[in-house]
């Protein structure tokens, strides 16, 4: 009975997404508006190329078509052009190997046994990509679907290139894809992942005792960091090639990134980020492990660093508040300011925070020899993420340090 509870339960989940993603879909413009603009797109293509090749000219291959056609509408118009000349090699090589074996064979149980070896070795060719898998298949269809003679061969070849040819044409004419947004959602989501990560170890800090869970919820956050990091890395490599050979694009703007696209150094900035955040969760870990091999901080001086945190995660908020506002002005241009007043109080904060600790772990009156070692490095860190969110503040505060 359970089991049926748990299956009714997981067929309402699924349900509630598929509409909750048309819904959003349906709202405006977004990745399930791409999604479902590529699907349908992808299947006009095949439609049209099926009509061109089964209903007017009526060819007897012509599967081959509408095949190539839907899977080359793909999601850039570079990537387009790209995959189907790997298609191409890829399905004439096949074609050409198997109805050259049955010519020299006359069989095709021994013509499939001589063919399919040497043309899957072939589909493992690095240059043919994800797409050699179709020399093995072309050649499985050549052999098995019909006579091979050289009108078939011929035939086939000619509507590969005719369902390439409209694939292609399909993509690149009707909405070309074009990849900026996601480039700004990652990198926004990287920005608050950071907040939120600061954010969690300043509350166990300031709360003054953590559970056994406590630890791997950071290190948690962490490899969270990690992954949202490299779907940054992907979505700047796909804003990248989709301004590639896009004819939406004027001639002159697609070499290089538009104005409304967070710059890479942003991207550089984030990288840097994660990898401080990273090494305060990895000391962090270390501190709250029962069997630290590292001396043991004061209370004091470790919730002041708390404070810290608080405010390095405060300025982070503040820096992914800018990174959603694009660079528009008129309405935008009040929220923008604004999060930039915000990144100004909280970086004052932590100028003032950081100060205030680097003084008293001078102090050997206040503070144990351990803590100084261990505090120290911590603050080393926090200082690091403080200079790359905020470079233009950092050397007046460290220059007399």
């Amino acid at each position: 009975m359970g089991h049926g509870y748990e299956k009714l339960y997981v067929v309402r989940a699924e349900a509630r997404g598929i509409v909750d993603a048309a819904a959003r879909a349906w709202q405006g413009p977004g990745r399930e508006r791409d999604l479902l603009v590529q699907s349908l797109k992808a299947a006009g293509a095949a439609t049209l190329a099926w009509a061109v090749s089964g209903w007017w000219l009526k060819d007897p291959v012509a599967l081959m078509a509408p095949w190539v056609a839907v899977v080359l509408v793909q999601a850039t118009v570079y990537r387009s052009l790209f995959k189907g000349l790997q298609q191409l090699v890829a399905i004439a090589v096949g074609t050409l190997l198997a109805a050259g074996a049955e010519a020299l064979t006359g069989n095709t149980l021994i013509s499939v046994a001589l063919v399919l070896p040497v043309v899957m070795l072939l589909s493992n060719w690095p240059r043919l990509g994800d797409q050699g898998i179709y020399g093995p298949t072309t050649a499985l269809f050549t052999l098995t679907s019909a006579p091979v003679s050289s009108l078939t061969v011929s035939h086939r070849l000619l509507q590969a290139l005719l369902g390439a040819a409209i694939g292609i044409a399909v993509n690149a004419l009707i909405l070309p894809p074009v990849h900026l947004r996601n480039v700004r959602e990652n990198l926004s989501s990287l920005a608050h992942g950071t907040q939120e990560t600061l954010a969690s170890i300043a509350e166990a800090l300031a709360q003054g005792d953590w559970s056994e869970d406590t630890p791997a919820d950071w290190r948690r956050l962490a490899g969270r960091l990690q992954q949202r990091h490299e779907s940054l890395r992907s979505a700047r490599l796909w804003s990248h090639e989709s301004l590639r050979l896009n004819p939406r694009l004027p001639w002159k703007s697609r070499e290089k990134l538009p104005p409304t696209l967070p710059p890479e150094g942003e991207d550089q900035r984030w990288s840097a980020i994660v990898a401080e955040v990273g090494a305060v969760v990895s000391t962090m870990v270390d501190i709250a492990d029962e069997n630290r091999s590292i001396p043991t901080p004061d209370q004091q001086p470790l919730r002041d660093y708390g404070h810290l945190l608080a405010d390095l995660a405060a300025a982070c908020e503040a820096r992914a508040e800018m990174i959603c506002e694009p660079a528009a002005p008129n309405g935008a241009r009040g929220e923008l300011d604004d999060a930039r007043g915000q990144l100004d109080e909280a970086v004052e904060a932590v100028e003032r925070r950081h100060g205030a600790l680097h003084k008293q772990l001078t102090d050997e009156r206040y503070v144990s020899p351990g803590t100084t070692a261990v505090l120290g490095t911590l603050l080393i860190q926090a200082q690091n993420i403080w200079h790359d969110i905020a470079p233009d503040t950092w050397p007046r505060a460290t220059a007399g340090a």
